[in-house]
């Protein structure tokens, strides 16, 4: 088969990534070469390519879902929010520039991907993102596009690089998911498609409910309805599922109370809980590090802004962040600073990666991501950190603890270490990255948690030092888990999409004579 297909959504969280996901991983179990893609991705989660690319981490959970290698192609577009109402531009996998509120500024440095933009304007990036698309397409049966909060938001339609810009101009069929959990999703999705304009609206084929609870029967009624009100079939109802665990897309919109991951499974007898408190640093970014700690029977991973939640932690993870020096500011207003050097003077461990290592040093010369200029950092370990204005990306391996293992690099600080002992090694046992000073780790590599081996290595470690009696389970392996929830998605499409009218759609586009909804009229 081939063909295309791109997913809207009626809101932000709507389910958007995760129907993506689940298409792309109900595809390639029927053995169809499928690849992800989104134009534009606003995300501080994000992932490093084997080609040293930076792109969404939910592009590259969706790849792992299509059974395929991410590249920087599936997601060309990607804006990092630092504050202030600017985001680093990374375009086609390398950081180009600022794109404020009105365009784009300041070129990181005068390259071909910073010339394609310019003009200031973001519509310039439609280009780069179609050419991408057209690459992809030209070498998958089929790629599955994924959109960005709603293609109803009409003050923006104009510069839509993501929804319907690249919908009408590669002519993909749409489908608009809705989370019905939140109520109104009929009305949410009538008003997206009549917002549209005409030929936005010819190529809306249909809807997807998610989250649905209850009986399916009760809601037909509506579907039927619906379906006579807009002339469009829905594909699918999906039923709510916990415990789903697939990458966060936006950091800024985490809940300081509400995102908090904890293992559901309990430690084998006679043993203790270890108990892992994150700070919910400001610009917080590849907080999905700590999703292997919570993946251990036995390990509670909650995320904290206050002091007093250190009290009982046996592990402090200080996460990353696109803002190192504002990071240690809020940590210092909220005198979380100070307790973290307590829990240092009592020898308990404490666990910085990325920004978060950076600010655990003795001083921060940052002149590029905060133009601060030199900044004391909170001292506990021997490290001086200088921002450079090359972005490190790369794939790194080594090991540690005895352990292999592998980790990514996203970072503008460069790490002078000047003393300690280093993190990870290579096999001669000359140091790659990290300083450890007693119980206090710090490292730039992101996912080095997810090599298996090592992270019971450093469990066991944190519980020694913590005086826990805690042993991790040697079974759990981080890469079944996420392979096992992703075969949950595909189940999901499987099981509750209609399949058949959902590959006649990706085969054939959106129907021909879909109805015009005049705005405000059924």
């Amino acid at each position: 088969m081939s063909g295309g297909v791109l997913i809207a959504g009626t809101t932000s969280d709507a389910g958007k990534s995760v129907l993506t996901a689940g298409i792309c991983r109900w595809l390639a179990r029927r053995g169809v070469k499928v690849a992800p893609f989104k134009g534009q991705n606003m995300s501080l989660n994000s992932f490093v390519t084997r080609e040293g690319a930076e792109i969404g981490r939910a592009q590259a959970m969706q790849a792992q879902a299509a059974r395929v290698e991410p590249t920087a192609l599936m997601n060309p577009v990607l804006l990092k929010p630092g504050g202030d109402r600017s985001s680093q531009v990374v375009l086609l996998g390398k950081p180009v520039g600022e794109l404020s509120a009105r365009g784009f500024f300041g070129s990181v440095r005068p390259d071909e991907p910073a010339r394609a933009v310019s003009g200031g304007r973001r519509e310039a990036l439609l280009e780069p993102v179609l050419a991408c698309l057209a690459e992809l397409r030209a070498t998958h049966d089929v790629v599955v596009c994924e959109g960005a909060g709603s293609p109803a938001e009409i003050n923006l339609r104009r510069t839509d690089i993501v929804n319907m810009g690249v919908a009408r101009a590669a002519k993909l069929p749409v489908l608009v998911v809705g989370d019905i959990d939140r109520g109104g999703v009929f009305a949410s999705f009538f008003g997206t498609t009549a917002l549209l304009a005409p030929e936005d609206q010819a190529l809306v084929a249909g809807y997807v409910v998610n989250k649905f609870r209850g009986d399916v029967e009760l809601l037909k009624p509506g579907i039927e309805m619906l379906r006579g009100i807009t002339g469009r079939h829905t594909y699918g109802v999906l039923p709510y599922a916990d415990g789903l665990g697939i990458d966060e897309e936006d950091g800024l919109r985490v809940s300081l109370r509400g995102a908090v991951r904890e293992s559901v499974v309990a430690p084998p007898a006679g043993e203790e809980v270890l108990r892992v408190a994150v700070c919910a640093v400001p610009l917080m970014s590849n907080f999905t590090d700590v999703d292997a700690l919570a993946a251990e029977p036995g390990v509670v991973v909650r995320f904290v802004d206050r002091p007093e939640e250190l009290a009982d932690a046996d592990l402090v993870v200080v996460p990353g962040t696109r803002g190192t020096v504002r990071a240690l500011a809020w940590l210092r207003e909220r005198g979380l600073a100070d307790a973290l050097l307590r829990r240092v003077a009592e020898g308990r461990p404490v666990l910085g990666i990325c920004g978060g290592y950076q600010l655990l040093g003795e001083r921060i010369e940052d002149e590029v991501e905060s133009r601060a200029g030199t900044v004391e950092g909170l001292g506990v370990l021997p490290v001086r950190v200088r921002f450079a204005v090359e972005k490190t990306l790369a794939r790194p391996s080594g090991s540690a603890l005895g352990e292999p293992v592998e980790g990514y690099e996203i970072h503008h600080g460069v790490a002078e270490v000047l003393g300690g002992e280093p993190v990870f090694t290579d096999a001669g046992g000359r140091a790659l990255d990290g300083c450890r000073a007693g119980a206090v780790w710090g490292t730039h590599w992101h996912g080095s948690l997810e090599s298996d081996g090592y992270r019971r290595a450093f469990l066991t470690e944190v519980a020694r030092a913590a005086g826990r009696r805690f042993v991790p389970a040697p079974g759990t392996s981080f890469g079944r888990l996420r392979e096992e929830q992703l075969d949950r998605l595909g189940d999901l499409i499987e099981e509750h999409a209609d399949t058949g009218a959902l590959l006649r759609l990706i085969e054939q586009g959106a129907p021909p004579g879909l109805p015009f909804l005049p705005p405000g009229a059924p």
